[in-house]
């Protein structure tokens, strides 16, 4: 692929450097998983490879199935019959992958389904507002083998159903719906906003190739990570050979079995692709707008179009710099122009916004916005637990994190790069070796990173990442030319480390990785974590390789940021959860000789049609 980009920008002949198309195929033979790699320009099998004990992502349609044949097991419809719940209210199962717990032998594909109720027939009606004590165990084959009694109190445990106890009807109430079919009228005081682009946007679309103000890139999609990005260029400089979200793991914190099976993986087990959402024109995306269409397979291996699944578009971002010469009186400012690429899924109750942003001073963010609606259990009116807050009479609204892995492959200026660790030290006052007699010196200790390895941030010291290209030198600051990586501050992995949720999500343990790139390696918890039981991800490559495999200075290397949201629910995040925002930079670090906009026009008030109120 490196020879056929090469060339392509050379504007030479590419079709003889052409690569191989190989599509890769999971199918399910007589209950067992195989992967095929298949040339298409040959029409040959490459490789099959039977992977007993693996399970393939989620397909909605076989948890449909699962949810149908839930509701229709005889022992479930007597332990519903036995809640007596009103009459009418519907009872709603949403099945779940089974989070590996120690308790079943995972080489069985198993998935949990919760039960909760709706109080309308509507339905859109929030049935998150009455989780109902029920959960089952379903088979690969359809078959309910188990059906448990959850705890609802915080000395309560697992149970088996004999001892159900009915409905509480304490636990009816109002104001947990969203849906503007069954909430009040709508606030009236918000004016109509238009965004006008009267000459067009300034973006160029050819195929999947994006060009916009100095940038270049390709934008991908697959049914694991969603929205892919390649090739990613400025005036025509390699900056980035692939950004993808790469994985992302939603442990849940409550410790009472059977909650440690929720732990979501929702793009190893469900697929961002899979859940992605068709971004309606003028709804999630403003302005003038591209869409990206997607494609998926159906469960018979037949192509299916996902319509709109990736929105591009541009939006003003405030002042990009400006400055007042204070003996003249004369501003100059210019309003910066940012390129966005969105795009959202559903994982069953949450939605996830992912956005890039890119900026005409060469600057990369990615944004990852969390709403939807919480995942909630039954607890019994009047209690509390120490895990969860209780978000409306007999909801509780669990503790849990949302952790995420951005997978950074960059090729600044060349693919053999080096990762450099940057910290911001104080000078000593009394050192007779170190002139600081008034104490304000600081410097900074740049240390390269050598071997493969996970790394943490620190406030304290202002650590940052910079990914350089050691053989091309600024001449300027006569320093190696790079990017730097703005992490997102977050709180790490709560779970223990002898956990299942520790094990299975091992990029959940450091802020920062560095490894040297393989083909095989795109997913930090591993290829397959649909119930896995860990000890296949980005750890355990490290930890399998020799020391001489490790070596990760001036090499093809890949930098991996984890990043989340630690989400203790407020009762604000109820019925549903305004957007909580986690931003990624990537900025240039020495690249360019000086500002890489300055050459954006100055803003004039005339061309931004502001008006004047009043």
């Amino acid at each position: 692929m490196i020879s056929f980009l090469d060339q392509e920008h050379a504007t030479q002949d590419t079709a003889s450097v052409l690569p191989p198309r190989i599509a890769m195929l999971q199918v399910h033979v007589e209950n067992l998983l195989r992967e095929l790699h298949v040339d298409l320009g040959k029409q040959s099998v490459v490789s099959d490879t039977a992977l007993p004990g693996r399970h393939a992502h989620i397909d909605p349609d076989f948890m449909h199935k699962v949810e149908l044949a839930c509701l229709a097991h005889p022992e479930v419809q007597r332990q519903v019959e036995k809640l007596k719940l009103p009459e009418e209210s519907t009872v709603v199962v949403e099945p779940w992958t089974y989070g590996t717990d120690g308790m079943n032998d995972m080489l069985e594909r198993l998935t949990t389904c919760w039960f909760y109720m709706r109080m309308s027939s509507d339905p859109d009606a929030n049935y998150y507002a009455y989780p109902l004590d029920l959960c089952a165990e379903v088979s690969s084959d359809l078959e309910v083998k188990k059906v448990y009694h959850l705890p609802s109190g915080e000395g309560d445990r697992l149970e088996a159903t004999g001892d159900l106890k009915e409905y509480d009807r304490r636990k009816l109430h109002e104001g947990s719906e969203y849906h503007p079919n069954l909430t009040g009228s709508p606030r009236t005081t918000t004016k109509p906003y238009h965004v006008s682009q009267p000459e067009g946007p300034s973006f160029e679309i050819q195929g999947s190739r994006i060009s916009w103000e100095k940038w270049t890139m390709r934008v991908g999609f697959n049914y694991r990570e969603g929205m892919t990005l390649h090739d990613i260029r400025y005036e025509g400089r390699s900056l980035f050979y692939r950004l993808s979200l790469a994985e992302m793991f939603v442990p849940y914190g409550d410790p009472r079995a059977p909650y440690p099976r929720k732990a979501a993986f929702d793009l190893g087990n469900d697929g961002a692709g899979v859940c992605a959402n068709n971004l309606k024109l003028g709804c999630d995306c403003l302005g003038h707008i591209n869409y990206f269409d997607g494609w998926l397979v159906t469960q018979s291996g037949l192509p299916l179009r996902t319509p709109n699944v990736i929105c591009c578009h541009e939006i003003d971002d405030g002042i990009l710099w400006k400055h007042t010469n204070t003996r003249t009186g004369n501003a100059v400012v210019t309003r910066s122009r940012v390129l966005v690429l969105q795009t959202i899924i559903t994982a069953s109750n949450y939605e996830y916004i992912f956005l890039f942003y890119f900026g005409q001073d060469a600057s990369i963010h990615y944004e990852v916005r969390a709403t939807g609606i919480l995942s909630t259990a039954p607890i019994n009116v009047g209690d509390t637990v120490p895990y969860g807050t209780i978000v409306a009479p007999g909801v509780l609204a669990p503790y849990h994190q949302h952790l995420f892995c951005l997978r950074i492959d960059p090729a600044v200026d060349g693919h053999a790069n080096t990762l450099v660790v940057e910290e911001s030290h104080a000078l000593p006052i009394d050192d007779a070796d170190v002139h600081n007699p008034f104490g304000v010196g600081y410097t900074t200790i740049s240390t390269p990173v050598e071997h493969e390895t996970g790394l943490d941030l620190d406030h304290a010291t202002n650590r940052t990442f910079k990914i350089l290209n050691e053989a091309r030198v600024n001449p300027t600051t006569r320093t190696p030319v790079g990017f730097k990586l703005l992490p997102c501050y977050s709180q790490l992995l709560l779970a223990h480390p002898t956990s299942y949720h520790a094990r299975r999500s091992e990029f959940g343990a450091h802020a920062v990785w560095v490894t040297r790139y393989h083909d095989n390696e795109l997913y930090p918890s591993g290829k397959f974590t649909m119930q896995s039981t860990g000890g296949e991800g980005i750890a355990s490559w490290i930890a399998n390789r020799t020391e001489e495999e490790k070596g990760v200075r001036n090499e093809d290397i890949v930098v991996w940021h984890t990043f989340g949201s630690t989400h203790n629910p407020r009762a604000e995040d109820w019925p549903v959860m305004p957007c909580e925002k986690m931003v990624v930079g990537l900025k240039p670090v020495n690249f360019f000789e000086r500002n890489p906009g300055l050459d954006v026009a100055v803003a004039r008030a005339e061309g931004g049609r502001s008006v004047l109120v009043g």
